[in-house]
C-alpha cells in the first residue's frame, strides 16, 4: 500500500510505503520537494536491499555464502560500508550486537522475510550454540577486502535498516535543501532544517505517525536532529509449538534473548546509534537502564507487563515507573 500526503506545496508533506519488508516513511518541510525525495529514498532502498538482503538470492551479502577457498572477496562501496557499520555496532557493544548471527537466525526460523515467516508452526529444537563473533570477520575497509570463515554467514538486520535511514535522510536533505524525516520500521533519522516543535514520533512497539491510533503503551515525543530508534520483542514474534520466538538474538546463545523489555526507545546523534544501544539493551535485560545511563542516552523502556521506564533525560509519562 502506498500513500501519499501533501498540505500546500511549501509545506510539509509526507510519503509511505513498504520496502526492506517494514514501512517506510519519507516526510519533507517542502511539499514541493515530496517526489524527488521518494524518488531518492526508493533508489537507495533498492541498492541497500539488492547489497544487504539475506532473503534474495541475487543480493550480494547471499553470493558470499558462495566463496569458496577461504580467500577474501572483494565487496562493493554499499555493502563494505554497511559491514563496517555492523562491526562497529559489535565493537561499540563488546558484542551484543554480532553481524555473525546469520545461521543462528536460520536455525529459530527466521530464514525469510518475515512476511512469509509463518506466525504459528511445530515444534523445532532450540539448541545453544555458539555464534562465531565478530571477531572471526577479517574486513580490510579501506581495500573492501572480507574474509569469513567456513560456514559463517552475516546477518546485517540488526544495523542495516538504522543505518540506510541516516544515509537517505542526509541525502536528501543535501540534494532538496529542505528538512527531511526518513523512517524504516520505526528507525527514525531526521536531517536539514526541523519543522517549528520538531519532528513529531509517535513511540510504541514500533514507532510510527503521531497522528495514528496508538498500539499498546504509547507516547509522542519530538526530536530536532539525530535520530530515534526503537527494538521491540513484541514487534516480531512467532511460536514453534510452545515456544514464542523473536527476532532479536543474544549472540552468547544463538537464541532470543530473555525478554525483559517489549520495548526500547533510544534518541541519539544518528539513528545508527540510536538502533545500536535499543538492540543492545534488550539483550542486556535488567542491566539495560544503569546502561543507558551511563551512556547518556534519553531512553524509554517498557516491560513485559506494559510498565514504563525513562533514563537519561526522556520526558517522564503518567504512570512512569522509574
Amino acid at each position: 500500500m502506498t500513500t501519499d500526503a501533501a498540505g500546500p506545496v511549501t509545506g510539509e508533506a509526507s510519503a509511505s510505503w513498504q520496502a526492506l519488508g517494514t514501512g517506510v516513511q519519507v516526510t519533507v518541510t517542502e511539499g514541493r520537494q515530496l517526489a524527488a525525495a521518494r524518488a531518492m529514498l526508493e533508489a537507495d532502498l533498492a541498492a541497500v536491499d539488492l547489497a544487504c538482503s539475506r532473503f534474495r538470492p541475487d543480493s550480494e551479502i547471499v553470493a558470499l555464502d558462495r566463496v569458496t577457498g577461504g580467500g577474501p572477496a572483494e565487496v562493493s562501496p554499499l555493502l563494505a560500508e554497511a559491514i563496517a557499520v555492523a562491526l562497529r555496532a559489535a565493537r561499540l557493544t563488546d558484542g551484543d550486537v554480532d553481524p555473525t548471527v546469520g545461521a543462528a537466525m536460520n536455525a529459530v526460523g527466521y530464514d525469510r522475510d518475515f512476511s512469509l515467516v509463518a506466525r504459528e508452526g511445530p515444534a523445532v529444537k532450540l539448541t545453544v550454540r555458539t555464534i562465531p563473533g565478530w571477531r572471526q570477520v577479517e574486513f580490510d575497509e579501506q581495500a573492501r577486502l572480507l574474509r569469513l570463515p567456513p560456514g559463517v554467514r552475516l546477518d546485517l538486520g540488526a544495523t542495516a535498516k538504522a543505518w540506510a535511514a541516516d544515509r537517505a535522510a542526509t541525502r536528501i536533505a543535501a540534494a532538496t535543501g529542505g528538512g527531511v524525516l526518513v523512517s524504516l520500521g520505526g528507525d527514525v533519522a531526521v536531517s536539514g532544517r526541523a519543522p517549528d516543535g520538531g519532528w513529531r514520533i509517535r513511540v510504541q512497539d514500533v514507532s510510527g505517525r503521531p497522528e495514528d491510533p496508538p498500539t499498546g503503551p504509547s507516547a509522542v515525543v519530538a526530536i530536532r536532529t539525530g535520530g530515534l530508534a526503537t527494538s521491540s520483542t513484541a514487534a516480531r514474534r512467532w511460536r514453534r509449538g510452545g515456544d514464542i520466538l523473536h527476532h532479536i538474538l543474544d549472540p552468547r546463545t544463538g537464541l532470543p534473548a530473555a525478554v525483559v523489555w517489549r520495548t526500547v526507545s533510544v534518541a541519539a546523534a544518528t539513528c545508527t546509534d540510536a538502533n545500536i544501544a535499543s538492540t543492545a539493551a534488550i539483550i542486556r535485560g535488567r542491566a539495560a537502564p544503569a546502561w543507558l545511563t551511563e551512556l547518556g542516552l534519553p531512553s524509554r523502556l517498557v516491560d513485559e507487563a506494559g510498565r514504563v521506564h525513562t533514563v537519561a533525560g526522556w520526558p517522564t509519562e503518567a504512570g512512569d515507573a522509574s
